[in-house]
């Protein structure tokens, strides 16, 4: 029954993510807790290998494509893989508890964030024709490379909610350039965080296989489909699920536990 789960948990992920370039992994890791009966210390580094291959997959067709913002990867990547090994140090200091409530907050910002944006490309950056301000933008793609990879390390997520909106919004990246960019810079966070997370960790690789499997199969047919999806709709949506699960983890970590 457990794989079977696993198997379900995995498409619903790589679906998200194939569709939205993020998001799907703020749900990975309660999946995996609550649903599949995963410890933090087990969960965090089984999100980051099934969020980090899904990515992957989810990424080569818009590699492919020319949907990928090179130098704003390097930025968040350069920025992010330092962070996210800060993020997996502070990790474990802290008790389970304590990360179950701060990931709860960080599931409520989430959905906040897919609440507010629909997909409008922000002009803060933008300099028309010619491109992105990289002077004026560099500083604001750093904090958010910083601020990403923290959160990875910390609790397992890709960061694509946060990755999404600085892309689209604060540097004016066309939307599907901004999901292919995100995808990738996702998958250089989590491969830090794996590394990371690595050293006493006892990962249980049939779950994490079926997962993983599963969400590639999930991103490789969203990935195809997914300009025939009203992705605004599904982004309101799955911002209304995350925030059911963010309650749902936030009352078992202070009453339950």
């Amino acid at each position: 029954m457990t794989l079977v789960l696993a198997l379900g948990f995995g498409a619903v992920i790589g679906v998200l993510l194939g569709l939205l370039g993020g998001g799907g992994s703020i749900l990975a890791v309660p999946a995996l807790i609550f649903g599949l009966g995963l410890s933090m210390a087990q969960a965090v580094p089984t999100s980051l290998i099934v969020v980090g291959v899904a990515s992957a997959v989810g990424a080569l067709p818009r590699v492919r494509g020319h949907q990928v913002e090179w130098r704003l990867t390097a930025i968040f990547a350069a920025t992010g893989i330092p962070a996210t090994f800060a993020g997996s140090a502070v990790g474990r200091l802290l008790p389970e508890r304590a990360l179950l409530i701060g990931f709860a907050v960080v599931m409520v910002v989430a959905g906040a964030r897919m609440l507010a944006d629909r997909g409008d490309t922000g002009t803060a950056c933008s300099t028309g024709s010619s491109g992105i301000n990289w002077r004026r933008c560099a500083p604001r793609s750093i904090a958010a490379g910083l601020a990403v990879g923290f959160l990875t390390g910390l609790f397992g997520v890709g960061g694509g909610f946060l990755i999404i909106p600085a892309l689209v919004l604060m540097l004016g990246i066309e939307m599907p350039v901004a999901v292919g960019t995100s995808l990738v810079i996702i998958v250089a966070n989590s491969a830090a965080g794996l590394i990371s997370h690595l050293s006493g960790t006892n990962i249980d690789w049939a779950i994490t296989t079926a997962f993983a499997g599963t969400a590639i199969v999930g991103s490789l047919i969203a990935g195809h489909f997914g300009t025939r999806v009203d992705t605004d709709r599904l982004q309101r949506w799955f911002a209304y699920l995350v925030f059911a699960v963010a309650a749902y983890v936030l009352v078992d970590a202070i009453l339950l536990r």
